[in-house]
């Protein structure tokens, strides 16, 4: 009633490979790496889109600039 020993694992193994066949079972770990390594991408992505936000912000200075815009004017270049 414990654990399963390595027969019933193989027994297992075997009724999946039946049931699904190597071709799917192949697809189906194609599919979890390309969706592990997305992940990756992602987290990485965001971690060096995060440092370049820091970057662009300027360091607060804890003053306020006030203001208003009275008038648009445009320029022609």
């Amino acid at each position: 009633m414990g654990s399963l020993s390595i027969w019933h694992w193989l027994v297992v193994l075997l009724i999946v490979l039946l049931i699904f066949g190597t071709k799917k079972l192949r697809n189906i770990g194609a599919d979890l790496g390309n969706a592990v390594k997305g992940f990756k991408d992602g987290m990485r992505g965001n971690a060096e889109q995060d440092k370049t936000e820091q970057q662009i912000q300027p360091p607060a200075t804890g003053k306020t600039i006030e203001g208003e815009v009275k008038d648009k004017t445009q320029t022609k270049a």
